[in-house]
């Protein structure tokens, strides 16, 4: 990400953008351009070697107007408050146009765990959970995992609240293992969410699953997912890449035996796969993969990755966003030019809040679902709210993006103006 780069300033030209389009109230996007509520938290833990390390950590909620806040919790060491933020803003988005009953929120701790031990981890993430414990909650604000964090994560910031109000509270965080009150499909959502939609754009275009080539940009839970029910599908995943470097072959990658690979070896990375090219280093590799002749690409990684330096080397015919702000407005501009259909983060990702709404909702009720009845839930919402955008395009002439935001804006002010301003 470039120094000059502020993901905020970009959610918020999107919105402007949006707002322009649907002569949207001045009052009503005044309150969405702000976040309601951003706490900055110092983390203080004792590490291994017994000397003190003090963590920055960020939890902002944007919009509550259509209910608690939703959004997950990221440990890396690039986070900043302006990216927060902007992903609090983007959650608000993706909520409404799926249509959950939530508002955005996200959070983060700048930190580097892939240095850190696991008890360290354990004791940065109960400390954070101590400290953001005042805003989260059931009815205020569920996070969920995110970048770097996972079910062992939310078991722990679980344990933590409850602890500090006397009593097990499943519903304060989504994503946890089934064994506490988590959903079954919880950990393949994003993935099949993604995959579902891909599919779906997919017979809007004409292509058919087994004429079809897709590469997959960051292999990790979304991405490997996503890639898992692409190939059971039928489609062809000619590349892929994550923070080591790239896997390229032309014929096809055994999807199966790879995920066995990332899943048994030491770094859980590409390397070592024998089953395709291995390109060493995460930017020379990201590189070739956003410019394969591809007729699919699904950027899984983080944002700001498809830009207006490099958009011009697309070449895929569809682009699904699995990674939260992926492709800046700039390269926006220059995919529409060039006629790539882009379906957006705020639709494309949108299926692991979806589960982690269901989740909430399960650990509500003390009332669990069945797998089948949590993919069936899952692929009916995800193939609803394409179908919803899908429409606003044709009806608004635009494109995907601006149809997504369309919708969602359009149901989050009419919230904002049925509520009215307190007092």
């Amino acid at each position: 990400m470039s120094a000059n780069f502020s993901f905020w300033a970009m959610a918020c030209q999107q919105l402007d953008m949006v707002a322009k389009r649907m002569s949207l109230d001045p009052s009503v996007l005044a309150k969405m351009s702000h976040c309601e509520r951003a706490l900055i938290v110092s983390v203080p833990i004792r590490m291994d070697d017994g000397h003190v390390e003090v963590f920055e950590g960020y939890r902002v909620q944007h919009n509550s107007e259509r209910g608690p806040t939703k959004g997950g919790i990221r440990y890396h060491p690039g986070v900043t408050l302006d990216e927060v933020k902007a992903l609090a803003m983007l959650m608000t988005w993706k909520c409404a146009v799926i249509g959950l009953p939530y508002g955005g929120a996200k959070g983060g701790i700048v930190c580097d765990p892939s240095m850190m031990s696991l008890g360290e981890i354990e004791r940065m993430t109960r400390r954070f959970t101590s400290e953001i414990s005042i805003i989260i909650g059931p009815s205020k604000d569920i996070p969920a995992p995110d970048v770097n964090t996972n079910p062992q994560t939310m078991a722990w910031m679980m344990d933590t609240y409850s602890m500090t109000v006397g009593y097990a509270v499943p519903g304060v965080v989504t994503g946890k293992p089934v064994e506490i009150g988590g959903s079954q499909g919880r950990g393949e959502a994003t993935g099949r969410g993604v995959a579902t939609v891909l599919i779906a754009a997919a017979e809007k275009l004409g292509l058919h699953p087994a004429q079809s080539t897709v590469a997959v940009q960051g292999f990790g839970n979304v991405g490997s997912s996503a890639a898992k029910f692409l190939h059971g599908k039928g489609f062809k995943i000619v590349g892929a890449t994550d923070v080591g470097g790239g896997l390229f072959n032309p014929r096809g990658l055994d999807i199966p035996a790879l995920l066995a690979h990332v899943k048994n070896s030491p770094k859980k990375q590409l390397e070592g796969f024998g089953g395709g090219e291995y390109m060493a280093g995460a930017a020379a590799a990201n590189a070739r993969l956003l410019a394969l002749p591809v007729d699919i690409l699904a950027p899984c990684a983080l944002e700001n990755q498809i830009t207006g330096e490099n958009a011009g080397a697309v070449k895929a015919k569809i682009i699904v966003e699995g990674a939260n702000g992926p492709t800046t407005p700039a390269a926006d501009v220059i995919l529409s030019k060039a006629g790539v259909t882009v379906v957006p983060d705020i639709l494309a990702n949108a299926g692991g809040v979806t589960v982690s709404y269901f989740e909430w909702v399960q650990d509500l009720q003390a009332n669990f679902w069945d797998e089948e009845d949590v993919n069936r839930s899952l692929d009916r919402l995800m193939m609803r709210s394409f179908n919803d955008v899908y429409d606003v395009a044709a009806r608004e002439k635009c494109d995907l993006r601006m149809a997504a935001q369309i919708l969602a804006v359009s149901r989050v002010a009419k919230a904002a103006t049925l509520r009215g301003i307190y007092p």
